[in-house]
């Protein structure tokens, strides 16, 4: 059988001072992101659908825009519909969370609409 080697005491110190510093440098990453453009939303949901589905190359997305806001209607072929509503509507759920948050980031409203072909 293996052995479990314990940790050094200077081990760990060193490992949590590497830790801290990494903290320190990282406070404005999220402010250093780039924006995004209001566009660009329509290819992050369909990447993401992508991913999801058995037959990517049906996957279709239309981009709306009016006034600050992008809706997006997404379509999939009929067989893939249940895996991109997932169960109990998480997996929309959490495509819909994702694109908020990427409408946030573009400074623009958003709505998905998963729609049948």
């Amino acid at each position: 059988m293996g052995e479990v080697q314990d940790r050094d005491a200077g081990e760990a110190g060193d490992l949590d001072r590497d830790l801290d510093a990494a903290d320190d440098g990282d406070e404005g990453a999220v402010s250093d992101l780039p924006s995004l453009e209001p566009a660009a939303l329509a290819g992050v949901l369909e990447f993401l659908a992508r991913g999801l589905v058995d037959d990517p190359d049906k996957v279709r997305v239309e981009s709306v825009e009016s006034a600050g806001r992008v809706t997006l209607r997404l379509s999939v072929d009929q067989p893939d519909m249940g895996k991109v509503i997932g169960r109990s509507g998480r997996t929309a759920r959490a495509l819909r969370t994702l694109i908020r948050a990427a409408g946030v980031r573009a400074g623009v409203g958003t709505h998905v609409e998963i729609v049948e072909e």
